[in-house]
């Protein structure tokens, strides 16, 4: 056949320039892509070969090759796959996403249709070789076509593309690329080699350079005749567990997170149904500098049929589980033209599932583990990754059941690993909620006035001193049935574990100290809400609560910290009628300036063992000195 020229599909024209030019956000990509459109082409022999042996011809061993060429300035990706003859040349390089892959499947029947799901999809792939490349150049030879019946097709990536008959010994397809100005990055070997290594180092075919040495004499490195492979041909994630030694995990893990210690966990699935899917995923053992950047990617990397599509496949993973690192292999998965981005689909969503649901499992063994070890590895992740896992009680209502599970606290009863299972076990009986307390600090928690009474009787309160506490609370009401009470909410009301006496001490005090009452609401007016006798201090004089549905001092100055306005909530002060100040305090009669003075000074102070701040502590000072010199 002589050369002859051809147009290209209406649809190519319309969207070569933005593939080239738009569509790929990372030049390097290209490799990727005609590497993994050489090792399909070895995929469909091999697979045409069970019924046709004879289209091995000579050369039985299935490889890639990459190579370039300094002085003319090309790289060449070469394959003794199944080539093309000059009619699927025109047809399929001619035509967007129309590789012959789809036509290749739909001849497929009966039980070979599930062998051919380990073909790869061409794409437009080939076509993001004009990234780098002004002119691109194929030729090829159809497997069982005799050696005069190889085409060249070549074509500048513009309207039209030339195609004519060549002789050629090989079967398969050499993707000459004819490097633009500015590209010569990719004519060194370390920049492909690298490239492959990142992107194609687990596609099963070996993918093979020439080798490369040092020349004394000419003072420069030197392109040898011998090939050697520079991928490893081999996917961990794709072998069995059995023949999978902890030591070559470790050293996977290490590879794609660049940590220089060996995982705390991880797990390793083989996932069937109607989406097929490999999940290789690892529990670091230290959290990482960033964990606290929530626009982080994920560090969840995507394969597809082993060949690398993205670093970060953040659609993979929710963001409260951003620290787990590893590896995702689709048998199939929905991308955009360019392979870069996921498309959100029943099958991504199922796979995020899958994975979370596995993370979870993971996580739960270690934390349910008869062995202290094991144990004892919750225990270090809860201290490194504990803050970010809340963050999920708010965002996944789907597992907010298991999250709530894995959650560990401090109390009055422990310093640390408090699980919401442990505490119902320890309530006492006639005890029906929860008790949990906010604060900036654990000694600021323990220390409250708010947890007297609690103390005395022996009642065990939660004390949650991180910043995601306040957060998670707003999606949190109740455990296992059990609603969560705050100590520092609402008048106390312990139910079953307060007795009738001390219910009718309470009732005899708030009316013997009602006029008082009304004096300090009229001393404490535009600072506090309301001023009421209670039964939950024993040592303290007084302290301040809100009222339930309104957000809590500590939450309030977080909003201030953050730079956000608060809404206004005026606090409840609440006194002790057996205190000897609060008695004092009813002692003072008539007009005596000493009464306005010392209601402040017990608002104040009732404020900052809350952990609050004074609006104007040199009056709190000047008012302190003053009964002290009275």
């Amino acid at each position: 056949m002589d050369k002859q020229t051809h147009s290209f599909q209406a649809e190519v024209k319309q969207i070569l320039h933005l593939v080239t030019h738009s569509l790929y956000s990372n030049k390097e990509i290209f490799l990727r892509e005609l590497v993994s459109n050489a090792s399909d082409a070895c995929d469909k022999l091999r697979f045409e070969a069970l019924d046709h042996p004879q289209l091995f011809e000579d050369q039985p061993d299935l490889q890639v090759r990459v190579s370039f060429d300094a002085q003319a300035r090309t790289v060449t990706i070469s394959d003794n796959g199944i080539g093309l003859s000059a009619e699927e040349a025109i047809a399929h390089l001619g035509t967007i996403a129309k590789s012959g892959t789809r036509e290749f499947m739909a001849k497929l029947e009966g039980d070979q249709k599930k062998d051919a799901n380990l073909i790869g999809q061409f794409g437009v792939g080939f076509y993001s070789g004009f990234i780098v490349a002004d002119r691109i150049t194929v030729e090829s030879r159809r497997a069982g076509l005799p050696a005069e019946q190889g085409v060249r097709w070549s074509s500048e990536g513009t309207g039209d593309f030339e195609v004519e008959t060549i002789t050629k010994p090989g079967r398969g397809t050499d993707v000459i690329l004819h490097l633009r100005e500015g590209e010569d990055e990719f004519l060194k070997t370390w920049r492909l080699k690298s490239t492959i290594a990142k992107y194609s180092d687990h596609i099963s075919l070996p993918i093979l350079m020439r080798k490369e040495e040092w020349d004394a004499d000419k003072a420069e490195q030197v392109l040898k005749d011998e090939w050697e492979p520079v991928n490893k041909a081999s996917a961990l994630w794709t072998r069995s567990k059995s023949d999978i030694t902890q030591a070559e995990y470790d050293a996977f893990y290490q590879q794609i997170s660049y940590d220089t210690e060996p995982p705390l966990a991880f797990t390793h699935n083989r996932v069937e149904g109607r989406s097929e899917y490999t999940q290789l995923l690892y529990i670091p053992a230290k959290a990482p500098f960033d964990l606290w950047n929530r626009d982080k990617r994920g560090g969840v990397k995507l394969y597809v049929k082993r060949v690398f599509i993205m670093d970060d496949a953040e659609a993979l993973m929710p963001v409260y589980l951003r620290f787990v690192k590893g590896v995702i292999d689709s048998a199939d998965l929905p991308l955009n033209v360019s392979r870069e981005l996921l498309q959100e689909s029943r099958d991504v969503k199922a796979i995020r599932e899958g994975s979370t649901k596995r993370v979870l499992s993971m996580l739960e063994s270690l934390a349910n583990s008869e062995d202290a070890a094991e144990r004892d590895k919750y225990a270090r992740f809860w201290t490194d990754f504990g803050q970010v896992l809340k963050e999920g009680v708010g965002e996944d209502h789907a597992n907010q059941e298991r999250l709530l599970k894995l959650l560990r606290f401090a109390s009055t009863h422990a310093d640390t690993g408090v699980s919401f299972a442990d505490y119902v076990s320890r309530m006492k009986e006639g005890q029906e909620a929860i008790y949990y307390i906010t604060a900036d600090s654990l000694s600021a928690a323990r220390n409250s006035p708010q947890l007297e009474i609690f103390r005395k009787k022996g009642i065990e309160v939660l004390l949650l001193t991180e910043r995601v506490d306040e957060w998670m609370l707003s999606h949190l009401y109740e455990f296992e049935g059990k609603p969560l009470q705050s100590v520092a909410k609402g008048a106390v009301d312990l139910g079953k574990l307060q007795d009738e006496d001390e219910k009718k001490k309470a009732e005899e005090a708030a009316e013997q100290f009602k006029p008082m009452l009304e004096r300090l609401k009229t001393a404490l007016e535009g600072r506090a809400k309301d001023v009421r006798v209670t039964t939950r201090l024993v040592d303290s004089p007084a302290c301040v609560v809100v009222e339930e549905g309104d957000i809590s001092g500590h939450l309030a100055r977080m909003l201030k910290q953050a730079g956000q306005t608060a809404p206004v909530s005026l606090p409840t002060l609440e006194v002790n009628p057996d205190h000897a100040l609060v008695k004092k305090l009813g002692a003072i009669e008539g007009e005596d300036a000493r009464f306005g003075d010392l209601a402040q000074v017990l608002f104040d102070q009732a404020l900052l063992a809350e952990g609050g701040v004074l609006e104007d502590p040199a009056a709190y000072v000047r008012r302190v000195n003053a009964l002290l010199l009275g």
